[in-house]
């Protein structure tokens, strides 16, 4: 019996290393065969021998009600760790996983288990290591440096000992990360079990796999453990003081893309793609990939001439004699496609001369390059894998609501069968479900409007989406709700970050508000320090208040203690000085809307003999906006605005004011051209129906504006333009026409007005009409203003 275990450090998804791992294994037979993984998938571990397509992973997960993580254990046929699996198998090996589950506070910092290590101190020291080594080899960039050191050998004794030395020196004597520690001594413990053990059918000798970075602590510490007769116990989760704890693992399906580093995979191997074809084709993968590579661009419509392929063959022939290959590696095949194909100066520098995301301004004939060498293979679980009850569940549930995947649908949300089919598909948006979209509908809960269409698309990572979306909750009610108070907990604590998951959980009637969130939110509104975000929000809080119920969201009435301090707050914020930006004025106006319909609405309250309602009286809001008005340094939009919120309100009161229109166009005429829009806008946006149809209003309007001298018009347009998209399209028509008759067009509004298609009114009005619209271009033009074109709807 062998004294010492065969600890093979590998790199992750290397297909060199799986070689060597299979070689090895097949050599010398051992009785046990123990790999870097997820011990706690042990007793499952036939699951992985079913008739899957790779790639595929083992997803990992532990939530409560305080925290959730998961955690990915991915495999392709070309990782060492899915030979050992395979071989191990293959010659009745005793095959276990002997690391610490993925949900384990080990792994707290990483979501894939073969990541680079999340110790800073050490990816310091190693990467001062790779780069002297690449320096003494004229080598650029850790993944060039791995292919030129390794990817190009055969399996062989000579392989292991480099690779042996290698991470030898990359550790050196670093002490690793409590994490790493912690799984290092779990892995050592189940070397010291295995190696303990007596011969098994005459086999004995055990071999390890692991990422290198661990194997010199291995080989260090499994002799240092105490002896054990039975395997490491596996740790499980205890239940905390915040709840029960779900935890468990499944099988998902993965893809190249989800394992390429150019798509931000923190470990492994890049381009997973060109390293499958160096598995399965070995010499062959090059004249595999060219034709990709050509295929895909000129099916995009880039350059790709027979010539240039002739070209890049010779370039990468070239740099691999000159970098001492035996024959062209990865880096010698892009740096010569690039040097073949690429026309253009560069703005950003060769995607793999660095890792992590392709950056912006990356040539377009670079990046499909390297999408053709991340591969587009994408895994398949066998129909007889176990899958977690979520996935049942919405099979149930989509069947009972009569909705497939793969087709859209429209709803009305009047209609309580579609509200329901509604409430399901705004659950699995929660749950970020991918091909869940909803392509129209409106923006709240409670709304006028009653209409949605959803596409409801079948992309291929919709499933490995859903078994992840499984660890959260057996059914799709249970795994939305924990899913949203994980939002929740990690939301913006401001108000503006709080209030749209809310309205989200009434969309999808679940009951959200805990008191924490309550309290979140009690804070949130007194540290609010704009008005543009406070007073929408307090809008859309007095909604779910009063409406919630209908919804599903049972607390929905606590948030009535709210209203009152957010309301005192937003006045507050209102009477402060200052301008309001053009970015801020639609939320200005609609903060004025939304504080007059609290208003409103607690009134009516209390005149229905509610003494609860959340605003006693309106007297300090009336005070306010009285103020506001009278203001001449206030900003114009919040002068209209006051104004506007003030006609109601002062009537409902019994105060008696001068008629509206006179006030208003006081207002406007007080006004510079370049603010008149902006106080229309808020005059129309909370006073239309009585403004717009009001005959005297209009004349003094169109009186106003025709006083203008041309380029205080020029100036007040822009402004103007957007003060009347606050009237809905019918109500600007009546305006427009009203405006005419004032001009004595009347007699001509039945021809113009009604013409259905450009061209049927008299040719003397659509040449007039061009003239004056050529002059205003040209008055435009004159002031730096190009018109926007909008798209025919």
């Amino acid at each position: 019996m062998s004294d010492q275990p065969d600890i093979i450090g590998v790199r992750h998804h290397s297909p060199a290393c799986a070689r060597l791992v299979a070689a090895r294994i097949r050599r010398q037979r051992p009785a046990f065969v123990l790999i870097e993984g997820p011990a706690d998938f042990n007793p499952r571990l036939d699951e992985l021998h079913l008739n899957h397509r790779l790639p595929l992973a083992i997803y990992s997960h532990r939530s409560d009600d305080a925290s959730h993580h998961g955690s990915w254990t991915p495999f392709a046929e070309h990782s060492p760790e899915w030979q050992a699996l395979v071989v191990g198998r293959e010659v009745d090996a005793q095959v276990r996983f002997i690391d610490l589950p993925a949900w384990d506070d080990a792994f707290a910092a990483l979501e894939n288990r073969y990541a680079d290590s999340a110790d800073h101190a050490h990816q310091a020291r190693a990467d001062a290591y790779e780069r002297a080594l690449g320096e003494r080899l004229a080598v650029q960039g850790r993944d060039a440096l791995w292919d030129h050191l390794f990817e190009q050998d055969e399996a062989g004794d000579s392989l292991h000992e480099r690779l042996h030395t290698y991470f030898v020196h990359l550790r050196g004597d670093d002490r690793g990360s409590l994490g790493n520690q912690q799984r290092e001594q779990m892995m050592a413990a189940w070397i010291a079990w295995a190696m303990r053990q007596p011969p098994r059918d005459g086999r004995h000798g055990v071999l390890v796999v692991c990422g290198g970075y661990h194997a010199p602590a291995l080989q260090r510490l499994w002799a240092q453990q105490a002896p054990a007769s039975a395997p490491p116990e596996v740790p499980v989760p205890a239940t905390g003081p915040d709840g029960p704890v779900r935890h468990g693992s499944f099988l998902v399906p993965y893809t190249f893309k989800r394992l390429d580093a150019f798509a931000g995979y923190a470990s492994g191997m890049p381009s997973p793609g060109w390293y499958q074809w160096q598995w399965e084709h070995g010499a062959g993968a090059d004249a595999h990939m060219l034709g990709q590579v050509m295929a895909r661009l000129r099916g995009r419509g880039l350059p790709a001439s027979t010539a240039d392929l002739i070209a890049a063959r010779l370039r990468a022939d070239g740099l691999a004699r000159l970098r001492g290959h035996a024959r062209p590696q990865r880096v010698d095949w892009l740096d010569a496609l690039a040097g073949a194909l690429v026309k253009d100066a560069l703005d950003a520098p060769l995607p793999w001369t660095y890792r992590g995301r392709l950056r912006a301004g990356t040539d377009p004939v670079l990046v499909q390059i390297m999408d053709v060498l991340a591969g587009d293979s994408s895994g398949l679980l066998d129909p007889h894998t176990p899958q977690p009850p979520l996935l049942a569940d919405l099979a149930a549930q989509l069947h009972a609501h009569g909705l497939t995947l793969g087709q859209g649908c429209q709803l009305d949300l009047l209609d309580p069968q579609d509200r329901h089919r509604s409430v399901l598909l705004h659950r699995l948006l929660l749950l970020q479900v991918p091909g869940i979209t909803r392509t129209h509908g409106p923006a709240q809960a409670i709304s006028d409007t009653f209409e949605e269409r959803w596409s409801l698309a079948r992309p291929v990572e919709q499933h490995a989406a859903l078994i992840e979306a499984g660890a959260w909750g057996a059914t799709v009610g249970d795994a939305a709700r924990a899913r949203l108070e994980d939002a929740l907990r990690h939301a913006d604590r401001g108000i503006a970050g709080l209030v749209p998951l809310l309205n989200r959980a009434a969309w999808a009637a679940l009951p959200a508000v805990s008191a924490a969130v309550l309290d979140d939110l009690a804070a949130a509104v007194a540290s609010e320090a704009r008005f543009e975000v406070l007073a929408p929000a307090l809008g859309e809080l007095d909604l779910l208040h009063r409406h919630g119920h209908m919804l599903g969201m049972q607390e929905a009435p606590m948030l009535k203690a709210l209203l009152g301090p957010g309301l005192d707050r937003a006045l507050w914020l209102l009477e402060a000085p200052g301008q309001v930006s053009t970015a801020d004025t639609d939320a200005h106006v609609r903060g004025h809307l939304a504080l007059r319909q609290i208003i409103t609405d607690s009134l009516a309250d209390h005149e229905h003999g509610d003494s609860a309602a959340p605003i006693p009286a309106p007297a300090r809001a009336l005070a306010v906006w009285q103020r506001k008005l009278a203001n001449a340094q206030a900003a114009a939009v919040s002068r209209g605005a006051s104004l506007g919120a003030l006609v109601g309100l002062r009537e409902r009161v019994g105060v008696a004011v001068a008629p509206l229109a006179e006030e208003a166009m006081a207002l406007l005429q007080g006004l510079a051209p370049a603010q008149m829009g902006d106080a229309l806008a808020g005059l129309l946006a909370l006073a239309r129906d009585r403004l717009a149809s009001e005959p005297t209003f209009t004349a003094a309007l169109d009186t106003l504006v025709q006083a203008l001298q041309p380029d205080d018009f020029i100036l007040a347009l822009p402004a103007l333009r957007s003060a009347f998209a606050w009237l809905p399209a019918r109500e600007r028509g009546a305006l427009a026409t009203r405006m005419l008759a004032l001009h004595g067009a009347a007699h001509l509004s039945g021809r113009v007005l009604t013409a259905a298609v450009p061209g049927q009114a008299p040719a003397d009005v659509l040449a007039r009409a061009a003239q004056r619209e050529t002059e205003a271009l040209a008055a435009l033009a004159r002031w730096g203003i190009t018109p926007v074109q909008k798209a025919t709807p």
